[in-house]
This record gives structure tokens, C-alpha cells and sequence, in this order.
């Protein structure tokens, strides 16, 4: 088909927390607003019913295919004999997706499920490309490397555990672009703060953190936070109302909350961040500007969140304090020395000239997909596959 312009067909693979799913929805979104009016284009996610994306998916802004997959079980269980069926099963179910939608290009941002639906658009020659938040990456994305056209990196570090004839960059993790258009005071009034304190932001990730709110317990209890210093305190859904019950009178003068969507309210006032080392995170807070004090989770798979908090730490963007030092460490004590010193300030300039002439991941990303989109004629004048 040739002469009028036609829809490219741009299919995302990825989720099952919200470090995979808001990478997708941040390049798809930022992809669309660079076509403009003027090239159309088709755009769909694919997930799990046990991600994240299948519980917001009337607010994703784009439709949701949905595959049944799941990885291996750390511990010794019967279910780990049925996964090579289950992976089949999904393997199945992603070629009769491609053969239906028929997309140009398939990125994947990783979880189980972007596995069997990149392998088999590799199979199918469909260009295939792979978006790598972590430094150290999951077994999924090593499995695929070795057939993506493109590699996005969010850590240089990610570079040495994967095998590819790809082009590969390393671009940073790509974050939505109102991520950074909280206005402080707006944010102060929408969680009833005091917009004369400094605020210390505790973040354990979208379910929480309970070993971090422990130590923030203890540190509340200890009386560590003087006068003039404020938390904003994510929880998490399932530690809110424990939380709550533990802290008492402590709450107060405090913002608690179990999960908040407007993440550019929470960053916009936020002077520190108390946080675990997940990509995402990290790149929200760098975008925004933020000093951190990262604990990273230490079960995570490969480690990865500690390879990940030791790149921005060399960098001068946080300081680390591993798990097991939280039982010896108090938590509000030491985010209050780092305040204090100057040392949150100089962190947060570092940032500042690391990021104020570089180009943000989700443009690299989104510019470099229009292009490779082109290559495959998706539009007027090409041949359409």
C-alpha cells in the first residue's frame, strides 16, 4: 500500500510492577506526542493478569493484551515442573497476537511476559527491541539480547551481561515527562504539610517496604526528627494501616499514605528521599532532582539493586546504607545529618550538572523507535508487512 499514509503498529511487552509497565507507557506516550497529527500510529501493551497493569488498565491510556506466564519459583516447589508448559502455553498466545496485530516493532521492558512475546516476534522477523532498566539485567532480557535490533540501557554497567548484534545505548531509564511538573506548593497544600520544614520522603516502592518502615518507626520513636523537619511517608498498601497503629500520636505532624498516583506532587515536596535502589525510582528522582539515602532490596534478583544504587552513589547522587545495617542505624538520625551537613545540597548539584545538558531516555528512546518504525516503512510510500 502506498500514496496515503497509513497507522504503524507499535506493540509493547513488559509489567508486572510498575518498574517494567511505566517505562513502556512513558516511551509510548512520548513516541505518540513526537508524531503529532501527522502520522498515526497504533499502539498496545501486553501484560499478565497478575501485573500491575491488569489492576490499572482502565487508566493506561492504551489496550491491554493479556498472556498467562510466570518464571521459576526461588524455592523447591511442584509448580516449577509446569513453567516450560506455561511458557509454551504463552509462546502460543504471542504469535497468534502478532499474526492479529501484526506490529512493526515490539519493544519489551521487561517481567516474565516480555520472554515468549519478543522470542517470537524474533522468530517471526519482526524488529525486536529491548529496554533494560537495571545494571544487572533479568533473565528474561538475557534471553532475548541476542535477537533485538536496539538496546536501551538504563545502567552502562547492564553492558557486560549481555550478548547481542543489536545497536546497543545507553540512554538512562525513560520516566513520563510530567514526572517532573509538581509545583511545591500545590504539593504542600494536597498532603497538608508545612512548607516551612524540610520534607524527607520515604519510599519503599508501590507495595512498601516493611524493613523501612520498621526503621522509621524506630526512629519516630526514638525522637530523631527535630523541629523543622517533616516526612512524606509512602507505606504501601499492605503496611499502611499497621503503620498507622504502631505510630499513634507520632503520625502527627506527618503525611502518611499507602500509594500515590500523583508521584509529581510526592517529588515536587520532597528535600530527601529515603528509598530502595529499583531503577525507576532512581531515575524519577534524578529527573527530579533529588538527593536520596537508598537501601537497596537485597533479595533482589542478581542483586541488581545494589549494583544499581552503587552506580548513582559513584556518581554523587546518594549515599547507601545496606539492610544490615538498619538493626545498628537510625534512619531519621542520619537523614537529618545529611540535610544538615550540606552534603544533601551537594548531591543535589551533582545531579543538577549531570542532567542539565543531557538529553532526557525517553526522548533518545522515542526518537531512535520513530526511527526504526520508518525503516519499516510503516507509513506512506513503504511497503506495508
Amino acid at each position: 500500500m502506498t500514496g496515503a499514509a497509513r497507522s504503524a503498529r507499535l506493540l509493547f511487552a513488559g509489567g508486572g510492577t510498575g518498574g517494567h509497565l511505566f517505562p513502556a507507557i512513558a516511551i509510548a506516550d512520548r513516541v505518540t506526542e513526537l508524531l503529532g497529527a501527522g502520522r498515526s500510529i497504533d499502539i498496545r501493551l501486553v501484560g499478565t493478569k497478575r501485573g500491575l497493569e491488569y489492576r490499572i488498565r482502565e487508566s493506561l491510556g492504551y489496550p491491554l493484551d493479556v498472556i498467562s506466564v510466570r518464571g521459576l519459583a526461588r524455592s523447591l516447589t511442584i509448580k516449577n515442573l509446569l513453567v516450560p508448559f506455561v511458557l509454551l502455553g504463552a509462546m502460543i498466545k504471542a504469535r497468534s497476537l502478532l499474526n492479529r496485530f501484526r506490529p512493526h516493532v515490539v519493544v519489551g521492558t521487561g517481567g516474565y511476559v516480555s520472554l515468549p512475546v519478543l522470542r517470537m516476534a524474533a522468530a517471526a522477523k519482526i524488529a525486536t527491541v529491548l529496554q533494560e532498566q537495571n545494571s544487572y539485567p533479568g533473565i528474561s532480557s538475557r534471553k532475548i539480547a541476542p535477537h533485538a535490533a536496539r538496546v536501551y540501557l538504563g545502567f552502562e554497567g547492564a553492558r557486560r551481561h549481555l550478548r547481542t548484534r543489536g545497536r546497543v545505548m545507553v540512554t538512562g531509564n525513560p520516566v513520563r515527562r510530567s514526572i517532573t511538573s509538581g509545583n511545591r506548593q500545590e504539593a504542600v497544600g494536597v498532603f497538608g504539610l508545612d512548607p516551612r520544614k524540610k520534607t524527607i520522603l520515604v519510599l519503599g516502592g508501590s507495595q512498601g517496604a516493611r524493613d523501612l518502615n520498621a526503621a522509621i518507626l524506630k526512629g519516630l520513636k526514638a525522637a530523631s526528627l527535630p523541629e523543622g523537619y517533616q516526612l512524606l511517608w509512602q507505606t504501601g498498601k499492605r503496611g499502611y494501616k499497621d503503620v498507622i497503629a504502631q505510630a499513634g500520636e507520632k503520625v502527627e505532624p506527618h503525611s502518611l499514605f499507602p500509594f500515590e498516583e500523583r508521584m509529581d506532587l510526592v517529588y515536587a515536596a520532597t528535600d530527601l528521599a529515603i528509598a530502595r535502589a529499583g531503577a525507576l525510582t532512581l531515575a524519577e528522582l534524578q529527573a527530579c532532582h533529588i538527593p536520596a539515602i537508598l537501601i537497596p532490596y537485597p533479595f533482589a534478583a542478581g542483586d541488581h539493586q545494589i549494583k544499581n544504587a552503587r552506580e548513582v552513589a559513584d556518581s554523587g547522587f546518594a549515599e547507601i546504607i545496606e539492610q544490615a545495617e538498619l538493626d545498628r542505624c537510625d534512619l531519621l538520625e542520619r537523614a537529618v545529618t545529611v540535610c544538615r551537613s550540606g552534603r544533601a545540597d551537594r548531591m543535589r548539584e551533582s545531579i543538577i550538572r549531570a542532567t542539565t545538558d543531557r538529553k532526557p531516555a525517553v526522548d533518545i528512546i522515542a526518537e531512535d523507535l520513530i526511527d526504526l518504525l520508518e525503516q519499516q516503512q510503516a507509513w506512506e510510500g513503504g511497503v506495508d508487512s
